[in-house]
């Protein structure tokens, strides 16, 4: 069972702002790009009716805490920590890491398993046994912890699922 993932990329012009410095909407599309790439490392899609399941995992919550820029070129590891697995919803760590070791920003999303109904109305439902039965939460200790302080997964260019239990 997986609570880990982590992705590295660099910061690409079109991500900053007038300053070089990484405009504060991108870090919620890293956010995405983390959690599509957790789903991957499971076998799912984040797109869940794409493996033939009829459910969305809408947000709910979405939010960032930035404590230093992070600016053009600059090499990011985007790592997602599963925070709580409740029997609806998936709560995300997401921490951002500059390649000289500083966490630049941590945030956090929360989604909800939902069944669009025949009025088009979505209704929260349990997250289907496929998939829950492939995610757990991260080590308290771990979500608690700084980064300087675990021991460091091992680095990847496109993603990797650097802790399973």
């Amino acid at each position: 069972m997986a609570y880990e993932y982590q992705v590295t990329r660099r910061v690409e012009f079109s991500d900053t702002d007038m300053e070089g410095i990484v405009h504060y909407s991108n870090f919620f599309r890293y956010m995405e790009t983390v959690e599509h790439g957790f789903f991957r490392s499971l076998g799912f899609s984040v797109v869940l009716t794409r493996n033939g399941m009829n459910f969305c995992l809408p947000r709910v919550h979405a939010s960032c805490d930035y404590r230093a820029p992070l600016r053009f070129e600059d090499e990011v590891v985007i790592r997602l920590l599963v925070e709580k697995k409740g029997t609806r919803s998936l709560t995300y760590q997401i921490r951002f890491e500059r390649n000289d070791g500083k966490e630049v920003a941590r945030g956090r999303l929360v989604v909800v398993c939902a069944e669009r109904q025949a009025d088009g109305e979505l209704k929260a439902v349990s997250l289907p046994a496929a998939l829950s039965e492939k995610i757990q939460e991260a080590p308290h200790d771990l979500l608690t912890g700084s980064r300087d302080s675990e021991t460091k997964p091992e680095s990847a260019s496109s993603g990797s699922a650097v802790r399973t239990h």
